[in-house]
């Protein structure tokens, strides 16, 4: 159970601490710490166990310490004791024995209702879930189409607050005069014909896990209120499929129609959420400038070509008999039309990460991520993000 309870840090300061690998997801880690403890580890490591798990819970080993002065009061199963009791004791203390329990007689109808009573409490004698910090080091992935300029509220959990299934949070954040200015004089026609301001405040929620850069995550029964006002969430949500909630496509949110363009007055941001056991969620608030194709696409041309000495390279490897195998490539058929646009390719692009010949259209490709983002390799189907792409020679 102390083990269980570990963040990621605490994880891999265990298993660094016991000579094993500490590299990977929160996962991965925890199965190699249960690993660990299952082929029996040393006094030492059991010590250094029981000092992350104080470190993180130092409430609970102090309560633990003043159990026996604490019992009595609970399991004194009298006629007189009120049944308010045992609830109030058992939300006080995490891990209390199910033998402490005093026998009674089994006529008495006092000592029965009681022990019924309490019965749940027993069940639910493991440490309490971790309280995630306040802040915790998310990194989200970075956005091509829009441009950090500054950031408004910095991650922050999405905690509980209390037992019930749906949560709710507030955010506060104010604009500086500048930040207000940029917005202002940013409005301009953007694609599709709309009018819009091209710097943004932009809200970002994502899963609370520091182990890698997080994509866009929305919690269960999503829903946000900027300044009192509904912000209505992009795209369609799924249907039911079984009687079960399907989750929404998570993405960024431009929330600048109902801010508040002014540095003298705040602006509030409330979140409420359906909580879901063992997955804790964060939010964000960045200012933006958002970015067209054609600007990604000068950025693109700006890292330069790739030297046609690499494809004239990777062609030869392809051709090489492989000693291994009974067949031998001869020849190798690439197309100099876009699989995208089925027209002649006028900027041949790859990403770095791919290994076929065949190019795709560079121009092409940045307008179908700029309306719906995949960014999907036409050729091969595997990732293809735009830090990976280059012009080939």
């Amino acid at each position: 159970n102390m083990v269980s309870s570990f963040r990621v840090s605490e994880l891999q300061v265990l298993l660094g601490f016991a000579g094993r690998n500490k590299s990977g997801r929160k996962h991965d880690l925890l199965m190699r710490a249960l690993h660990l403890l299952k082929s029996g580890c040393s006094p030492a490591v059991q010590i250094k166990i029981r000092e992350l798990y104080r470190r993180r819970y130092p409430r609970t080993i102090e309560g633990l310490s003043d159990l026996s002065a604490i019992k009595p009061a609970v399991f004194n199963l009298d006629s007189s004791s009120s049944p308010v009791e045992p609830d109030l004791a058992v939300a006080g203390i995490h891990p209390l024995p199910s033998t402490s329990v005093t026998p009674q007689s089994p006529s008495s109808p006092v000592s029965s209702v009681l022990l019924q009573d309490t019965k749940p409490h027993f069940e639910m004698q493991q440490p309490s879930p971790p309280i995630p910090p306040v802040h915790p080091d998310v990194q989200l992935k970075s956005l091509p189409f829009y441009d950090v300029l500054d950031v408004l509220i910095k991650p922050t959990s999405l905690v509980q607050s209390s037992i019930q299934r749906f949560q709710e949070k507030f955010f506060i954040f104010a604009l500086t005069p500048q930040q207000v200015r940029e917005i202002c004089i940013s409005r301009d026609f953007l694609p599709g014909g709309r009018r819009d301001y091209t710097v943004q405040v932009q809200l970002r929620l994502c899963l609370a896990e520091t182990s890698c850069p997080q994509e866009d995550n929305y919690p269960n029964s999503l829903c946000i209120k900027v300044n009192g006002k509904l912000f209505p969430l992009p795209g369609y949500a799924p249907p039911p499929k079984n009687g079960i909630e399907q989750k929404r496509p998570g993405r960024p949110l431009n929330i600048t129609s109902l801010v508040r363009l002014s540095s003298a007055v705040p602006n509030q941001i409330s979140i409420s959420w359906a909580s879901e056991i063992g997955k804790n969620y964060s939010m964000s608030v960045y200012l933006v400038r958002q970015l067209t194709s054609a600007m990604l696409l000068q950025r693109l041309k700006m890292k330069g070509i790739r030297n046609p000495d690499h494809s004239r390279a990777l062609i030869k490897e392809k051709l090489t008999a492989d000693p291994d195998s009974e067949i031998a490539t001869t020849s190798l058929r690439v197309s100099l039309m876009c699989p995208l646009g089925k027209m002649r390719l006028t900027i041949p692009c790859r990403a770095v990460t791919c290994t076929h010949l065949q190019c795709f259209d560079a121009a092409l490709y940045l307008q179908m991520n700029e309306k719906k983002p995949t960014w999907i390799c036409p050729v091969c189907d595997k990732k293809a993000a735009y830090e990976s792409l280059i012009l080939d020679g």
